[in-house]
């Protein structure tokens, strides 16, 4: 029995004194005893006969979640290092100066580019063991494992990729320097993991604090959906991801927490660095975040591994045999154990280990400087290699270990566990110094102090060991590659036919959509690859149709017989569903949407996902995932639907989107849709198909539908090219000899007002034009796009015209647009009018209310009647427009 245990027997498990020991030592010799006759499950059992026997009797005890301060993993159970252990420290502090020197050179020479040291300093040795050993790259024979860095640790992943021969020297020499990279040379290097810069590097974008964390576990749940539908094998392939302990309070780290436990995901292992501090301060000053942390995910059913002390604090566990040093670690507040970090070993001898007689004898026989070096569990490699080894063989949960470490470790008085140190990015050359002779580097004082870089000749041991490594391990990680086979679409008229020649039939876009999404999913070579997805709401946007065909996926099948199981809608769950129905949780559902859209990258598999929300909840509420989603470049479709401001009527204000397309623009690789009908719509999805499934195209698709049902009229072919660019004129209302003439310009829900309202005033002896707005955002980047041509064009040269302008021609006259989103969508095409036309815009500002349409579109000006009035005063020269 080690110390710790004998402690452990004399007292509870957190330093209580036991009134009678003799009486415990009773009871323990007894479990000891059953443990030795009948092994670990009898002994389960049986303290599970006395829960139960507890509870019954109302003793009001159960078992505590969090365990003592120490390592879960004993020291008679690790494995032996596998490893050069002298070579790898060697490397990792190689790696750790070049990270540090690519941040000082670019903040000696450009001050205001940013970048961190610390975080990678308080990570390096997490990252070094996992490339060493455990993150398998993709190669013939594994598919590859999926890594999310933590963020502000990339100068260290950038450092490593220098020593492989994947970046240069030059390219170091240009962090965060990305434009001025290109014109010398170079390679930028971005400031965090961002794929759409650095698109062959990076897979996964974890640089907004909460969004790797989730993203993390449905990319290790979407493993098993392509496992379970049988269109990829992922057995063998683990999902880590190395986040930092202040990164755990985002709502979004924890949203999804149950669902890895419930879904049982032993492909998922979380490495939370916990250096105990967040960017101004101790993450928990006046407690201790790693007890807290263990606590929530255990209760969340999640694998705990504690990784806290390094291998030198072995022996004083070893020598306590009173638990004197277990009972102050348990008394030590984080940001108390921060001042320890920051300050020396005599600092810490007097401090800590002079709290009482029996801590200083543990130390006696040590030097300050061996106590200064004490290592925490997460900077020691054979702890970290036995935390790692145990999580990767756990079965049947989800694992997550958290490591203890020093946030700047390593920079002495420049920043080691000061408040300071997360915004520390410059050194003066005594700091260089001491952090050289810190880690034994190969650098004379002028070399330090200069900055140079350290490169190991290629065939030296260093350089041979670690890419023998990586060899290994399938290659050179991160690594993000996009080969994927095409896959064949069908054509329009086999699936939408009934949209583009609707004959004037009654439907609302949703149930187009809906009809369209259940033909597509029958096609054999596109269909298994379709992704629908929906957060809670299958029923309200008439999809529960698609329950009983395509079922909804489930890693354990359906063990229960639906209420509804007589019903042809009836909700059918299988392991080989198709359907991702995420509950109620937007972020949930956009980050499988993510992991099905970025498919053809991560697993060299085109997958097409069909993400269907109510509008409101899409760019306004998750709308920093989808950001982050379009920097990892995905292909696929979101569907806002009930879209507008006035289509869902008496909804109210939290739940009518009237901004969705103004973000939505924002986004360069987004292709935002408003169109009115089911034809435009089809036309639109499968121009999108085309695009992102054959073509390849890194793009993906915002397409608003509505709930409203009106007259579909038939879409000629000869539109279709128009519809995707934007506009096109579905019809005119002749004038008048020598009578006026107005454009009327609509989109979505409100076009049918404006031909309403063009029906008026045609009435009234008006001409009008009639167009029907499909994408003001593509209409607005087809514009800009000609003016930046021209202004890079030569004189002489032609200057292309904008499409919206080609559209109306030379039309002088007042040109009224009208959407059922704020003023500012529309306004984004003004510059792009003809020359001399008087535009006039209108929308939905302001909050929303709950009333019928008719009211809601009279309230907010975008009725018939009101833009019929706006015409009329613009004739009238009562509205100039502008």
């Amino acid at each position: 029995m080690n110390a710790p245990e004998q402690f452990l027997s004399n007292t509870n498990a957190f330093g209580l004194a036991d009134p009678d020991p003799q009486e415990t030592a009773e009871w323990r010799e007894a479990l000891l005893a059953l443990l030795a006759s009948a092994g670990p499950e009898r002994v389960r059992h049986m303290l599970d006969a006395l829960q139960q026997l507890s509870q019954q009797r109302n003793v009001g005890w159960k078992a505590r979640a969090s365990t003592p301060y120490v390592n879960t993993i004993p020291v008679r159970e690790q494995p032996a290092f596998p490893g050069d252990l002298d070579m790898e420290e060697r490397l990792g502090a190689i790696i750790r100066w070049n990270a540090l020197t690519m941040v000082v050179r670019a903040n000696s020479a450009y001050g205001e580019l940013g970048g961190h040291i610390a975080s990678y300093a308080s990570a390096a040795d997490l990252f070094e063991v996992g490339f060493n050993h455990f993150f398998h790259a993709r190669d013939a024979r594994h598919g590859g494992d999926l890594v999310f860095f933590q963020p502000h640790s990339s100068p260290g992943v950038y450092a490593r990729a220098f020593l492989e021969g994947r970046l240069s020297e030059h390219d170091l020499r240009h962090y965060r320097q990305e434009i001025t990279a290109a014109a010398q040379g170079a390679r930028g290097l971005s400031s965090y993991p961002h794929p759409y810069l650095m698109p062959d590097f990076w897979q996964f974008p974890t640089g907004s604090m909460g969004i790797g964390p989730i993203s993390s576990i449905y990319h290790a749940r979407f493993m098993r959906y392509l496992t379970h539908r049988n269109l990829l094998d992922c057995g063998g392939r683990k999902v880590w991801g190395v986040f930092g302990d202040g990164e755990m309070d985002e709502p979004e780290s924890m949203s999804a927490l149950t669902l890895a436990a419930r879904e049982k995901l032993d492909n998922l292992i979380w490495v939370v660095n916990c250096n105990l501090q967040r960017l101004d301060g101790p993450v928990r000053g006046n407690g201790r975040i790693i007890d807290e942390l263990e606590l929530l995910f255990s209760g969340a059913g999640w694998n705990v591994i504690k990784l806290v002390w390094g291998s030198d604090w072995d022996s004083l566990f070893a020598q306590d045999e009173d638990g004197s040093l277990i009972k102050a670690l348990a008394a030590t507040v984080d940001g108390q154990m921060q001042t320890f970090a920051a300050k020396d070993g005599r600092f810490n001898r007097e401090r800590f280990f002079g709290q009482n007689e029996q801590l200083a004898r543990l130390v006696q026989n040590m030097g300050d400087e061996q106590i200064d070096r004490l290592k925490r569990g997460g900077h020691d490699l054979v702890k970290i290699y036995a935390a790692y080894a145990a999580a990767a063989s756990h079965r049947g949960q989800p694992t997550v270990i958290l490591a203890h470490t020093k946030k700047g470790y390593g920079m002495g008085t420049a920043g080691q566990g000061r408040m300071t140190t997360h915004s520390q990015k410059k050194f003066e050359a005594s700091d260089l110094l001491g952090f050289r002779d810190r880690f034994n580097l190969p650098l004379n004082d002028e070399q330090a102090t200069s900055l140079e870089f350290i490169k190991p000749d290629e065939n030296s041991p260093e350089i041979t060991y670690l890419k023998a490594r990586r060899e290994a391990l399938g290659g050179f990680m991160p690594r993000r590659e996009t080969t994927a086979a095409a896959v064949p679409t069908p054509p329009l008229d086999t699936y939408a036919q009934f949209a583009v020649q609707a004959g004037g039939k009654p439907m609302s876009t949703t149930m187009a959509f809906v009809r369209i999404l259940g033909a597509l999913l029958k096609d054999a070579a596109l269909g298994p690859r379709i992704v629908p997805i929906v957060a809670d709401e299958a029923r309200t946007f008439g999809m529960a149709n698609l329950f009983k065909q395509a079922g909804i996926y489930s890693s354990v099948g359906q063990r229960y017989s639906p209420e509804d199981i007589d019903s042809i809608l009836s909700y059918r769950e299988a392991m080989d569903g198709q359907i991702l129905e995420e509950g109620i949780s937007e972020a949930g559902a956009i980050a499988s949407w993510t992991a099905a859209a970025t498919s053809y990258s991560v697993h060299g598999l085109a997958m097409l996902p069909f993400y269907i929300y109510y509008s409101m909840f899409g760019f306004q509420r998750v709308g920093d995932q989808i950001w982050a989603a379009a920097d990892q470049r995905p292909r696929g479709f979101l569907l806002g639907a009930t879209s507008g401001r006035t289509t869902l009527g008496g909804e109210g204000l939290q739940h009518q989107d009237g901004t969705s397309h103004l973000v939505a623009a924002t986004i360069p690789n987004c292709k935002s849709y408003d169109p009115a009908f089911a034809g435009e719509m089809a036309v639109i999805v499968d121009a999108g198909i085309r695009e992102m499934m054959v073509e390849q195209k890194d793009v993906f698709y915002y397409i608003t539908l509505m709930n409203e049902n009106y007259a579909q009229p038939d879409i000629a072919q000869d539109q279709y090219g128009q519809i995707l660019k934007g506009c096109y004129c579905l019809r005119r209302f002749p004038a008048q000899a020598s009578a006026a003439q107005v454009v009327l310009m609509g989109s979505g829900a409100i076009l049918t007002e404006v031909l309403k309202a063009a029906e008026q005033l045609h009435a009234q002896g008006v001409g009008v034009d009639v167009y029907s707005v499909t994408s003001w955002s593509e209409l607005a980047r087809d514009g800009a796009a000609c003016e930046a041509a021209a202004l890079e064009g030569k004189p002489g040269d032609a200057t292309p015209m904008p499409f919206l302008r080609q559209q109306l021609g030379s039309f002088a006259g007042p040109v009224i647009a009208a959407s059922d989103y704020v003023r500012a969508v529309p306004e984004t095409v003004r510059a792009y009018l003809p020359a001399g036309a008087r535009y006039l815009t209108l929308g939905t500002d302001g909050f929303g209310r709950s009333d019928t349409r008719a009211m809601l579109r009279e309230f907010f000006g975008v009725d018939a009647s009101s833009i019929a009035r706006a015409a009329r005063r613009m004739l009238d020269g009562e509205v100039c427009g502008r």
